[in-house]
């Protein structure tokens, strides 16, 4: 759902002064300690940066491409690293799940993405296969309450 041009102007308004008071002070401590600080991870959970492009039925906000990137541009004026936080939970980590998730997934994973509780990732590159997903081997065992 697009969001009306207000609505998506106060979001980016938003994210722009989040950006300029409280990202790009931290760019230098980012790039020497190489780890976002929890507290920014917090208040990206807080202004719910990790569940933009997921529906707001599973507890996103729902925004469109076109939206997602208005918000992205802001992203653009500070480090790579803190729009890496939110990005997996905005594009792969979740699209596999809303394009093909059995509502069962979608319930179980969609709201915890939005939220910031689980990270998404995609793993795809072997030494033998590099990225030609079609030769991938890995596979996931679960021992005990991990895999």
């Amino acid at each position: 759902m697009a969001l009306d041009e207000a609505t998506l102007g106060q979001l980016r308004e938003t994210v722009r002064r989040f950006v300029s008071e409280r990202l790009i002070p931290l760019e230098a401590q980012v790039a020497e300690d190489d780890v976002v600080p929890e507290s920014v991870v917090e208040e990206m959970r807080a202004l719910g940066l990790f569940g933009l492009s997921i529906p707001e039925e599973y507890g996103g906000l729902g925004l469109s491409m076109f939206d997602e990137v208005q918000i992205a541009f802001e992203f653009g004026r500070t480090s790579p690293a803190f729009r890496s936080v939110i990005g997996t939970n905005n594009g792969i980590g979740s699209h596999g799940i809303i394009i093909d998730g059995t509502e069962t997934q979608k319930n179980h994973y969609l709201p915890r993405l939005a939220r910031g509780e689980i990270i998404g990732a995609f793993a795809l590159t072997e030494p033998q296969s590099g990225s030609d997903a079609a030769s991938i081997s890995t596979t996931a065992r679960r021992e005990g309450d991990e895999y």
